[in-house]
């Protein structure tokens, strides 16, 4: 019986013996060619060069400024002499004295470890004219890889850097979602450079080599080149929007010129920041100057700006109330200058009122008691509905990242923020573009273009992606009758920038005649017991009402639309009118204007 238990105890241990050897050797065989492959057949990747961007003349916005990185051996720290490492870095600071010795060391001892085999950057980028007389010498030794590293640059420095973004490197987040910024290291940050980010870089190549034990290449088994020179035309004239940063001086704002169309031809949002500091990194002192600054320089007002849009709504709004059913454009009201509602009075920007109006004195004037009545018969669904219908209280689709929507108030929206009852005294806020009301100037611009043509264009900043145009199709947004009344809207903007009534007739010095409308967005309360407003240049600085114009021209027959706000600029025809004309006067010298 014993014998029996041994025998068994030895068959199964040499039939789990012989089980093992079959799957090391038969089963396991695919598992550990993969891996013997792996150890021997190595995967290099080359970055591509970044695509230029340029404007619609071909001019360069964003460029690659030729220059080279410096790497390093790897286990420079490890073996007998461990002061390997000191002595290469000691000799690249005999070659170019400028280096900073104690960011190479820091940088290249976080990846130099025993499983990399690979050189380890250690200087980002040398200018092209720095290394040329050096490369040769330099090549010579082992421990040292010289390769090209492209720049970026921006020849225009800050002009329209809020609408071209910037490059800079890659942080872990970034990465994580991208794995090919370990090799390419930078990455659009913001505006254009970011939208575009993934056809502007490119695509990694890859090589393929058979290495020895030691890491030494043996052969190349094939290789696939890079996928690069992905430029991208935009609809900008760096010559306009150069134009633009000299008028708007040291005004605090936003400008936007677009054809009717959509394609955006210059945009500024002041102030502007210098490009070229963010794309090597930015002192935490020049980083707090600009986050810390009450004129937020690092907002994109165009498409993050958000701002009441005072009259400029009384266009979109009283094409509503004359096609509503509860008015038209024969619809009169009485205006004295102010309107009781419950226990508060809504005053009209002038005092004694402006008597007997309609429509179109309504817009040319800017009547507000027209506005107040008319938003009394209409409703806030009515209202509302149509203004997020034209454009508001949403994106444009602009081809820009991170695009605010903005606000349009209404019953649901003030239930679903606040979960509070709607009042009419915010209907009549509402009717004159104040309240909870908040526009971006890009919507603003759109809004203006749809009273133009009837049609809402997507803003669009690219002319060609590559060799495809990009014409994004517009959006038919009105309705039957507003089509059919829109030409009452039309003659009565013309009215406000040629009229000897209007809000800009005094303002305006352009060679034809162009169509638009002023708004003055408080930003400070008037209390109930002022019966006159107080003039805004008398105000403090930040309590003054931003200042909008937004127009297109020419006026019989619309190309362009010039939208400005100034921040606390006070009244809109005032501050704006000269900065539009002299726009519109501009784009006539460099041909634009069809007449």
């Amino acid at each position: 019986m014993k014998n029996k238990i041994l025998l068994t105890f030895f068959i199964v241990i040499w039939i789990g013996l012989i089980v093992r050897v079959f799957h090391l050797s038969i089963q396991s065989n695919d598992y550990y060619e993969t891996l013997s492959e792996n150890n021997s057949i190595k995967t290099e990747f080359s970055a591509p060069v970044r695509g230029e961007i340029l404007d619609r003349n071909l001019e360069p916005i964003a460029i690659n400024e030729l220059g080279f990185k410096i790497s390093l051996a790897p286990h420079l720290t490890s073996g007998d002499d461990t002061t390997r490492l000191d002595k290469e870095i000691a000799y690249l600071l005999s070659m170019i004295p400028t280096l900073d010795a104690a960011k190479m060391s820091k940088t290249y001892k976080m990846q130099d470890s025993y499983y990399n085999n690979s050189f380890i950057d250690v200087i980002d980028y040398i200018p092209h004219e720095t290394i040329i007389p050096l490369y040769s010498l330099m090549n010579l030794r082992d421990t040292i890889k010289i390769s090209p590293s492209p720049k970026r640059l921006y020849p225009y420095g800050p002009i329209g850097s809020h609408l071209i973004g910037y490059v800079a490197k890659a942080n872990q987040k970034e990465v994580d979602a991208d794995p090919s910024l370990n090799l390419l290291g930078h990455v659009g940050k913001n505006g254009i450079e970011k939208y575009y980010n993934h056809f502007l870089q490119g695509v990694a190549g890859e090589r393929h080599i058979k290495v020895n034990a030691h890491n030494i290449e043996i052969e190349e088994i094939d290789r696939t080149p890079t996928q690069e020179n992905h430029n991208l035309v935009l609809n900008i004239d760096m010559r306009l929007q150069n134009y633009i940063t000299q008028i708007f001086e040291k005004r605090v704002g936003a400008v936007v010129v677009m054809d009717v169309h959509g394609a955006v031809y210059a945009a500024g949002s002041f102030p502007e920041y210098d490009l070229n500091t963010f794309v090597s990194g930015i002192s935490s002192d020049e980083w707090n100057a600009l986050m810390n600054s009450v004129d937020a320089p690092f907002t994109n007002k165009l498409i993050n700006g958000l701002y009441p849009p005072g009259s400029t709504v009384k266009t979109g709004l009283g094409l509503i109330y004359i096609t509503s059913g509860m008015m038209n454009e024969n619809t009169t009201i009485l205006s004295t200058g102010s309107m009781r509602l419950g226990n508060r009075t809504f005053r009209d920007w002038k005092k004694t009122g402006h008597g007997i109006t309609n429509i179109t004195k309504a817009i040319v004037e800017s009547c507000d008691d027209y506005f107040y009545q008319g938003a009394l018969l209409v409703g806030i669904d009515k209202m509302s509905s149509g203004l997020l219908r034209m454009g508001l209280g949403k994106k444009t689709l602009i081809d820009l990242p991170n695009e605010f929507i903005g606000t349009v108030p209404s019953r649901a929206w003030k239930r679903e923020r606040f979960k509070q009852p709607w009042y009419q005294g915010e209907t009549l806020n509402t009717a004159i573009g104040q309240g909870n009301f908040l526009v971006t100037p890009m919507q603003m611009a759109q809004y203006t273009a749809l009273m133009a043509t009837g049609m809402l264009p997507i803003p669009h900043t690219a002319k060609m992606i590559g060799n495809d145009p990009y014409i994004p199709v517009p959006i038919d947004v009105l309705t039957a009758k507003e089509k059919e009344k829109l030409p009452i809207i039309q003659r009565a903007m013309r009215g406000v920038c040629n009229d000897s009534g209007g809000t800009a007739k005094g303002h305006v010095a352009t060679r034809f005649p162009i169509a638009g409308k002023t708004g003055t967005a408080q930003t400070t309360g008037i209390a109930q017991g002022n019966q006159a407003r107080q003039n805004e240049h008398s105000m403090e600085y930040l309590k003054r009402s931003h200042a909008w114009f937004t127009t297109y021209g020419p006026a019989e027959n619309p190309q362009f639309v010039v939208t400005v706000l100034v921040e606390h600029g006070g009244h809109g025809g005032e501050e704006a009118g000269g900065i539009v004309s002299q726009i519109y006067n501009k784009l006539d010298d460099l041909g634009y204007i069809k007449k």
